[in-house]
């Protein structure tokens, strides 16, 4: 008879449409933009823009870029989060660890995924938001609907979560394996590290006590005072890299993008860096998105096709976009580790 297990493992990604038809497109856009953490203003006015505006006018097009990256598995992000599950499985004791996956928004849900962990009795819930650096719209999201939901159970185990990443041996070793074909075939004569933006005002939000300057000065080097502020994890994953890849410092680049609305987002701006790289004479660009951990809309679609439009129409010639960490082998034991550090 099978030992029920003691720990439970959630794994959370971001999430995805049921399908690539315009309404489901629609109702995860609902979903995601009105997380109160995604956009952070007040009910009444996040409702009417996202149910007004966004929503019932990005839904086609945003449909239309999904059709360009769903395969007969359907979502990368969805079926590489499936495959991640699956090698974690293999390397785990399933005597001791029971796996679920869960996406913030849409299917399979975090309600699901603690649901089946309930189940099984676990003693003990690990929960890993697979997002590297922590952000209030992304790591806080999915743990505040964690807490959320195990608030109304009779008998609450034990939780704990993993807030942050960025700087794990394995996670900077996973990119060193995945880039290294890239790296070693050619000199690029520019490296650019496309992180996704968020608005100004969360970053001030997030900051301890006033510290938050916003400035190159201020998100130079990590300190306690902003070891979660977004920004700074950013520039801090991209010096990491760049000593880990051994990677010439000034070629090395790292900006913003995925840009909603007018209010004012972290900068630099990828798609100003890209313009401005391409008319100093960079012809060749080796970039990379380490928010991201799988291949999704904003690095297949927005960095590997749209930033390559962008980077050829102002003269450039080469734009390779190193694919993100998926199902990686150095990936799944770098999954591993961050599981066994929280026992």
């Amino acid at each position: 008879m099978r030992k029920e297990a003691q720990t439970g493992v959630l794994l959370v990604n971001l999430g995805t449409p049921d399908s690539t038809a315009v309404p489901d497109v629609r109702k995860y856009l609902r979903e995601f933009l009105m997380d109160k953490r995604v956009i952070d203003i007040p009910f009444l006015s996040r409702w009417l823009l996202v149910n007004g505006i966004i929503a019932p006018f990005r839904a086609p097009k945003s449909a239309a870029e999904y059709r360009k990256l769903w395969t007969d598995r359907g979502s990368p992000l969805l079926f590489h989060t499936e495959d991640l599950k699956e090698k974690l499985i293999q390397r785990l004791d399933t005597e001791k660890y029971h796996v679920e996956i869960a996406m913030r928004y849409q299917s399979p849900s975090i309600q699901r995924g603690l649901r089946a962990l309930q189940k099984a009795r676990v003693k003990k819930i690990i929960v890993l938001p697979l997002f590297p650096q922590y952000a209030s719209a992304t790591n806080g999201s999915v743990i505040d609907k964690v807490m959320e939901i195990v608030k109304e159970w009779q008998v609450i185990p034990a939780i704990s979560y993993v807030p942050r990443f960025v700087d794990h041996p394995l996670y900077l070793q996973a990119w060193e394996d995945i880039s290294a074909a890239y790296i070693e075939k050619q000199e690029y004569d520019a490296y650019l590290f496309s992180y996704h933006g968020i608005p100004e005002r969360q970053i001030h939000k997030a900051s301890c006590e006033g510290y938050c300057q916003l400035s190159d000065k201020c998100c130079a080097r990590q300190t306690p005072s902003n070891q979660y502020c977004y920004r700074a994890q950013c520039f801090y994953n991209t010096r990491l890299l760049v000593d880990k890849l051994g990677l010439p410092a000034e070629k090395v680049h790292t900006a913003f993008q995925s840009r909603l609305g007018k209010d004012p987002w972290i900068q630099p701006y990828t798609e100003d860096t890209i313009r401005q790289l391409a008319r100093k004479g960079a012809k060749k660009v080796l970039a990379f998105s380490p928010a991201f951990v799988a291949d999704c809309l904003e690095t297949t679609v927005e960095v590997g096709e749209e930033y390559k439009e962008v980077f050829e129409e102002e003269g450039g010639q080469q734009w390779d976009l190193v694919p993100c960490l998926n199902s990686h082998d150095t990936w799944v034991d770098c999954v591993k580790a961050l599981v066994l550090e929280q026992e």
